[in-house]
C-alpha cells in the first residue's frame, strides 16, 4: 500500500474514531449526574473489552496479544488512562464545548512532538499554522479573565489541558508500538488498565466516603459512592463500551500505519462535533471567545492538511517519472 494510501485509510479512521469519541462524551455526560466516574469507566471498559475481542479476532486472533515491551504498552495505557478521567472529570463541570476545546491542545501537542520523538518532518509553513491553532486554544481558555468570572476554578480548567499532554504521549508512543501490535492489540491493553485502575478506585473509594462534604462537582463525580444501574441506563451503558471499543480501535490503527503530523489535524472534527452535541442535547452555545479559538484551530488544521498533500504530491511525481 502506498504513502498516499495509507494516509487516506489513517485519516478514514481518525474520523470515524472522533466522532465514536464526541458520542462517547455525550453519553459520560449525560450519566455524571447518577454515577460515579470509576463506575462508568470500568462498565463501558469491560463492555468495551468484549468488542475489543472481536476486532483481535478478525485481525488474527490470540497471538497477536504478546508482545516484547511489555512495559512501554503499560506505559501508553496509563497515559490514556489519566487523559481520559482528567478529561471526564472536566466534563461533569464545564460544557461540553468548551472542555474539548481545552483539550484540543492536543492534536498541536502531537504535530510538534513528532519532531523530535518520531524524526517527522514539519516545516515552517505547517509549525506557523500550529502556532496559531496555539493561539485559538488560549484564547478559548481566558486566561485574561479572574477567578471570580468563571464557573469553575483553575483546577478544573487544567484537567482538560492535563488530558491533551498525556493524549499526545500515547499517540506518539502508539506511532511507536505500531510497528509491531495490532490496533485490536493496543485497544485491548487499553481496555484492560482502565478495568484495573477503575476497580482499584472502587477498592479505595467505592463507598463514597472521599466525596462527603465536597462541593466540587468534579471531586464529587470522581468519588461518590457505586450503586447498581437502573434499567433505563443499561442502554447508555451499553453504548458507551460499543463507542470505547470503537475509539480505542480507529485511533490506534490511525496512528500506527499513518504519520500523526499527517492523522492529527482531523482530530479537530471533534469541535464542531461537540458544539452540535452541547446545543441540541444540552442547549450549550459556545461564547465569542470559544468561538473564535474553534475558528482558528479550524483554520490552522485545514492548512496543515493541504500542506501535507501539496508535499505529498512533490514527492509522489518525480518516483512516477522515474518509473
Amino acid at each position: 500500500m502506498s504513502t498516499r494510501d495509507t494516509s487516506t485509510l489513517g485519516i478514514l479512521f481518525i474520523l470515524i474514531g472522533m466522532a465514536a469519541i464526541s458520542v462517547n462524551d455525550v453519553l459520560i455526560k449525560q450519566l455524571s449526574g447518577g454515577y460515579p466516574l470509576h463506575q462508568l469507566v470500568f462498565t463501558r471498559s469491560t463492555i468495551g473489552l468484549l468488542f475489543s475481542f472481536v476486532f483481535l479476532h478478525m485481525e488474527g486472533g490470540w497471538h497477536l496479544l504478546k508482545t516484547s515491551t511489555p512495559r512501554l504498552h503499560a506505559l501508553r495505557a496509563l497515559m490514556v488512562v489519566i487523559s481520559n478521567m482528567s478529561f471526564f472529570a472536566a466534563i461533569a463541570v464545564l460544557p461540553l464545548a468548551e472542555t474539548t476545546a481545552l483539550f484540543f491542545v492536543a492534536p498541536l501537542m502531537i504535530t510538534l512532538l513528532s519532531i523530535p520523538i518520531l524524526g517527522e518532518k514539519v516545516g515552517p509553513m505547517r509549525l506557523t499554522a500550529v502556532l496559531v491553532g496555539f493561539v485559538g486554544v488560549l484564547i478559548m481558555q481566558r486566561p485574561w479573565q479572574s477567578l471570580g468570572d468563571t464557573d469553575a476554578n483553575r483546577i478544573v480548567l487544567l484537567l482538560p489541558v492535563l488530558a491533551a499532554l498525556t493524549y499526545a504521549i500515547n499517540q506518539i508512543m502508539t506511532r511507536k508500538l505500531g510497528v509491531s501490535s495490532k490496533a485490536s492489540a493496543l485497544a485491548i491493553y487499553i481496555q484492560g488498565t482502565f478495568i484495573l485502575v477503575s476497580a482499584g478506585f472502587y477498592l479505595v473509594a467505592g463507598d463514597g466516603r472521599f466525596a462527603e462534604g465536597a462541593e466540587n462537582g468534579a471531586v464529587i463525580f470522581l468519588l461518590r459512592a457505586w450503586h447498581w444501574p437502573s434499567a433505563g441506563d443499561w442502554s447508555y451503558l451499553i453504548g458507551l463500551g460499543l463507542m470505547s471499543a470503537i475509539v480505542g480501535y480507529c485511533l490506534g490503527q490511525a496512528y500506527r500505519i499513518s504519520s500523526a503530523a499527517t492523522v492529527a489535524p482531523f482530530e479537530y472534527v471533534g469541535l464542531p462535533l461537540a458544539v452540535l452535541w452541547g446545543f441540541f442535547i444540552f442547549g450549550e452555545l459556545p461564547d465569542l471567545a470559544v468561538t473564535i479559538g474553534i475558528l482558528l484551530i479550524m483554520g490552522s488544521g485545514l492548512f496543515v492538511f493541504l500542506r501535507e498533500r501539496m508535499l505529498a504530491r512533490r514527492i509522489t511525481r518525480p518516483t512516477n517519472m522515474r518509473r
